[in-house]
């Protein structure tokens, strides 16, 4: 009997670790299991690549700016209701996905949903920073992360699967029955923000308080690092499907399986991390990571314009800038939220902006710049690698407001 709690306590993290992994997946599993089907979404409804590709960057552009609405939402109400809301949402843009006629439809839809999944992922952040501080929340990042790439890793193999047995609206009908399967999930997850720790702010007053978090520099700093690398993560997104499947002739269903070695490397890099951040600290092992994807974008970018190794010269160093993410965000988000633990969705929200925002412009660039060859692609993933880099180097000068020096013991469990 009295290995009884323990066992409890033990079932109980598995439920909340289980949940907080399937909030923060929405981000990528509503982009990447309809990645294959983006050249026939394309000739379905008469689009060109640059106006599908537009279907990726109006995504982000809801993301980003949706969650600055439910970073202080979440700080004024608790997490878990936004998160209810947001999910409905996410519903309603899925299905207008799956029944759209036209790309433009296709585009306007796609940002309500975009409005909605955030909700879940910038909050379910908010609620790891609720629950464990400094390198323990980078370690539960990081953990987070490895079991959430479960999403990514199959996404674009059920993607490609869905396409070979039925057509690409049924993708998105997939995405409205697992937001409907989420939403009674949350009864598992504890409400991490008691009413004493609210906000009592107006909602008008807390959105002001974001020029204070823009203020900071230290916050600032990681939300450059992880801003510049994600847009060079989503010209990857945005651009392999074309490059793989329409310039190296790759078939959907394996376009899958190239995508997925991905995010192994993600997986292993992520868990790495977990291993050594406690030992070597967030801020190196993050330069480490910024370090790896600026010299794997710049041989991919030598590899694209001299037609080095063909498929596998793309896919190799694309492999290695991809897994620099298991070094580079659970880090920075960890660093960014100690700058302002007393607004954590707030800055999760703020730091969230950012890493979508640029996002929208990697995706876009890559749609704008299409020339039928990886190489716009490829100058673009560089471009961005090189100022991850450079915001990694720069951060040590930004000493104001940053996370104390010291590691702390994880805070105390929530109570239900």
């Amino acid at each position: 009997m009295t290995d009884q709690p323990p066992q409890n306590d033990a079932l109980r993290s598995l439920k909340i670790l289980a949940v907080l992994s399937i909030l923060m997946s929405f981000a990528s599993i509503s982009t990447d299991i309809y990645l294959p089907a983006l050249p026939v979404i394309g000739k379905d409804l008469g689009a060109d690549n640059g106006a599908v590709e537009l279907t990726i960057s109006s995504y982000l552009i809801g993301f980003s700016l949706g969650q600055l609405l439910w970073g202080p939402l979440g700080d004024q109400y608790g997490r878990r209701g936004p998160i209810t809301v947001g999910l409905l949402l996410f519903i309603l843009g899925s299905t207008g996905c799956a029944l759209s006629g036209s790309v433009g439809a296709m585009i306007g839809w796609r940002v309500v949903q975009a409005v909605g999944a955030c909700a879940s992922v910038v909050l379910s952040r908010a609620m790891v920073r609720d629950l464990y501080v400094d390198h323990y929340a980078a370690r539960m990042l990081s953990t987070l992360m490895t079991v959430m790439a479960v999403a990514p890793l199959v996404g674009p193999s059920v993607g490609g699967l869905i396409l070979h047995l039925a057509s690409w609206p049924v993708i998105f009908w997939l995405l409205v029955i697992i937001g409907l399967l989420t939403i009674p999930a949350l009864r598992l997850l504890p409400e991490t923000l008691p009413r004493e720790k609210r906000t009592q702010q107006s909602l008008g007053a807390t959105l002001i308080a974001y020029g204070q978090l823009l203020r900071n520099r230290r916050l600032m700093g990681y939300a450059g690092i992880v801003g510049s690398f994600y847009g060079g993560m989503y010209a990857y997104i945005a651009g392999t499907p074309f490059a793989y499947i329409s310039y190296h002739h790759v078939a959907p269903q394996y376009y899958g399986v190239l995508f997925a070695i991905g995010i192994v490397g993600i997986m292993a890099t992520n868990q790495i991390n977990a291993r050594l951040v406690g030992r070597l600290g967030l801020d190196r092992l993050m330069r480490f990571g910024a370090a790896a994807a600026a010299a794997s974008g710049a041989v991919l970018a030598l590899d694209a314009y001299a037609g080095w190794g063909g498929l596998w010269g793309l896919a190799l160093p694309l492999f290695v800038f991809v897994s620099a993410t298991g070094f580079i965000v659970a880090n920075a988000i960890t660093g960014a939220l100690g700058c302002s633990p007393e607004r954590a969705g707030a800055a999760s929200a703020l730091l969230g902006m950012f890493q979508y925002g640029t996002g929208i412009l990697g995706s876009a660039l890559v749609g704008y710049f299409a020339d039928g060859t990886p190489r716009p692609m490829a100058c673009i993933i560089v471009l961005f690698g090189l100022g991850s880099l450079l915001g990694a180097l720069c951060l040590a000068s930004f000493r104001d407001g940053g996370p104390p020096a010291t590691y702390s013991v994880p805070a105390a469990k929530p109570k239900d």
